[in-house]
């Protein structure tokens, strides 16, 4: 029998950490790790008791986990949900091809003195799991851990055109979501946006994500032929010009295929 679980004790440290918790969702995360030791399941009313949660926040925890496919609801019993075998593939294949890249990642900086980038593809997201830093002080991008939108990041588009999820009419139901004016929304530009993104072999974030940063990313691709994750470069549009699209375009798809072939993918 697992041991029932219940918020950690803090420590100092974590303190001034506990400003910032959300009961629910810490609830939530406890209910999820409470689930994992039940094969079988478990009904809401079981959880409330077994964690010391109200029966109606648990109700609602509940419906909302299932509404995001972390946890599914078998008769009257509740088990997690599909969408967590696709986050724990990702957490397994992105530690490997991190510790892979991460030299890459290194050398692709020297090259550029550009901060690079390597993404895999989680949950109709582009997951960030490894950075490393241009030395220039002033740096544009993500931290490891982000989840940037497909349809207008650089590593988005690569997995959009590599390796889609689901159909686009699915992933954008109502359209893609603006985040600058040069953002590409409709389904139309992205499907244009998909085809030019396999003729040239790299994905362009052209301000399209955020205002005044350029990104470019090619694709990785398994041993089994499957594209399973990009790497990149980020930099302002100042010292990314369009002149340097080029120059970046060889070094970043050099890196890509380097990377592909220490994961045993023979082109």
């Amino acid at each position: 029998m697992p041991l029932r679980p219940s918020p950690p004790r803090p420590n100092a440290a974590d303190q001034k950490l506990l400003r910032y918790v959300i009961p629910n969702l810490r609830n939530a995360c406890r209910i999820l790790k409470w689930l994992g030791h039940k094969p079988d399941g478990c009904k809401a009313a079981d959880l409330a008791r077994d964690l010391h949660i109200p029966v109606t926040t648990t109700m609602r925890i509940m419906v909302t986990l299932q509404l995001e496919g972390l946890v599914r609801k078998v008769e009257s019993r509740f088990e997690l949900g599909p969408v967590l075998i696709s986050l724990g593939n990702a957490s397994l294949a992105g530690t490997e091809i991190r510790d892979l890249a991460l030299p890459l990642l290194a050398t692709l900086t020297a090259q550029t003195d550009e901060t690079s980038h390597l993404a895999i593809p989680c949950d109709d997201r582009s997951l960030i799991v490894a950075v490393q830093d241009s030395p220039h002080p002033l740096r544009a991008a993500s931290r490891p851990g982000f989840l940037a939108e497909l349809h207008c990041s650089s590593t988005g588009k690569v997995f959009l055109a590599y390796a889609p999820s689901r159909p686009l009419a699915e992933i954008f139901p109502r359209g893609a979501p603006r985040r600058t004016p040069r953002t590409k929304r409709t389904l139309a530009e992205i499907k244009r946006e998909i085809e030019l993104t396999r003729k040239r072999g790299y994905g362009l974030d052209d301000e399209e994500f955020h205002p005044g940063v350029r990104c470019l990313a090619a694709p990785i691709t398994s041993s089994d032929g499957v594209v399973v994750a990009a790497i990149g470069i980020t930099a302002s549009v100042q010292r990314f010009s369009r002149e340097r699209i080029p120059e970046i375009a060889r070094l970043v798809r050099a890196a890509a295929d380097e990377l592909s072939r220490r994961l045993g993918h023979a082109r």
